[in-house]
Parts: C-alpha cells; sequence; structure tokens
C-alpha cells in the first residue's frame, strides 16, 4: 500500500515537472485545447456532427452563404472525440515547444492562429471547387503551420536547429502530408494549407531574425 502511494506521488511529482518545463504559450494551446474539449463533452457528444456543427465546427455553406466567418476559427479548437484530441495533442507538446523555443512567443501564436486559418481557407476554397462539403473541426491546420515552420527553420539553416533533427522532420512533415491525402475523414487541404501558411508565416515573421535560443557559434553558419 505505502509503495503504491509513493509510486503515484512519484508520478505527479514527474506530471508536475513535466509541465512546469513546457512553453507558456504552447502549454496555453493545449490546455485550452484539451478544456473545450471537456467542456463539450459535458455537453454533449463530440463525435457527433450536428453537435459540432451547432458550436462551431466548420461547414462551407453556412460560412459562404451566412457569412458565420467565425467557423474558421472556432473550428481549430473543437475535435471529434478523444482519439481525435490526443493525436492532435500529442504532437502539439512537443512541436509547439521545439518552435515557441526558438522563435518566441508572440511569433508562435501568430503562426499557430494565422497558420491555422490558413489551413482552413485553403480548405474552404477546395470545397467550393469540388462542390462536396463536410462538417470539419480540429487543431491539424495549426499543427501542420508550427511544422511548416519548422521545416523553414530547417532549411534555413541547413538543418543546424538546436534540439531539432532536420532529416526527422523533413521525413515527419511528407509522411504525415502523404497520409493525409490518402486518409479518410482526414481534411487534408487543411493540412497542406496550414503547412504551407506555417512556411511562409515563418519566412515572414523569422526571416533572418537572430533565433531566441542557439548554441555558441551557431550564427556564424547560417545562409
Amino acid at each position: 500500500m505505502i509503495n503504491t502511494v509513493y509510486a503515484e506521488i512519484v508520478k505527479m511529482e514527474e506530471l508536475k515537472d513535466f509541465v512546469k518545463s513546457r512553453e507558456k504559450v504552447n502549454l496555453c494551446m493545449v490546455l485550452l485545447n484539451i478544456l473545450v474539449f471537456v467542456v463539450m463533452e459535458f455537453w454533449g457528444n463530440t463525435e457527433d456532427p450536428g453537435f459540432m456543427l451547432g458550436h462551431g465546427a466548420s461547414f462551407v455553406p453556412l460560412i459562404v452563404e451566412r457569412g458565420e466567418y467565425y467557423r474558421l476559427f472556432t473550428s481549430m479548437f473543437l475535435h471529434f472525440g478523444i482519439e481525435h484530441l490526443f493525436n492532435n495533442m500529442l504532437v502539439l507538446i512537443f512541436l509547439g515547444d521545439m518552435l515557441e523555443k526558438l522563435a518566441g512567443k508572440w511569433r508562435y501564436l501568430l503562426i499557430y492562429l494565422l497558420g491555422g486559418l490558413g489551413g482552413n481557407l485553403l480548405s474552404l476554397a477546395m470545397e467550393l471547387r469540388s462542390g462536396e462539403f463536410a462538417v470539419s473541426a480540429g487543431a491539424s491546420g495549426a499543427i501542420f503551420a508550427v511544422i511548416g515552420a519548422l521545416v523553414f527553420l530547417v532549411v534555413r539553416h541547413r538543418g543546424r536547429i538546436p534540439g531539432v533533427s532536420g532529416r526527422r522532420l523533413l521525413l515527419m512533415a511528407a509522411l504525415s502530408l502523404f497520409q493525409g491525402f490518402f486518409s479518410t475523414g482526414v481534411d487534408a487541404m487543411a493540412h497542406l494549407g496550414g503547412f504551407l501558411s506555417g512556411f511562409v508565416l515563418a519566412l515572414v515573421l523569422i526571416g533572418r531574425r537572430r533565433l531566441k535560443q542557439v548554441p555558441a557559434g551557431f550564427e556564424d553558419r547560417m545562409i
């Protein structure tokens, strides 16, 4: 019994240390997504498209015909079920931290929010073109914007990014984008739009600016 209690205390301490070590803005984004999900689950069923539509999910006809443009933003904080939320937050908690450490709080936040909107806008444009509409939600567009920004930094600095394996990041980005195009129920255009938006936003917001956390002599190796 005592060993069990001690093990639980150790786990709680490890969790506290993990949370304290996270970057603040990224952690706020993760917690906000989780909080919204918990509230939504309390009110109804997050796996029900009708329920999600009634609480801010993206749906092109409502955005275009009724001018409910807020859905391009609110849909970024909604998730279809616990698995959808878990998969997205697991990626964000680590990659978002990397970007915030390198780019700073405000640049990270702009890339996350504007990149997510960029992903939703490309998805909207492609659905208008195809005439096939679906209820969509999720933070994937914003997360791919984070990935796109990190890829920019890898390319910009020839893979020499502290704490980031350039080759692994590029491979992960390519595989994730590729998988989106061949998976059912996945908004691949939001992924692609977020990735491209994140890359461009990083180019504009970061460019040749000094990164927040770099090892000694790192600046001398820049392009």
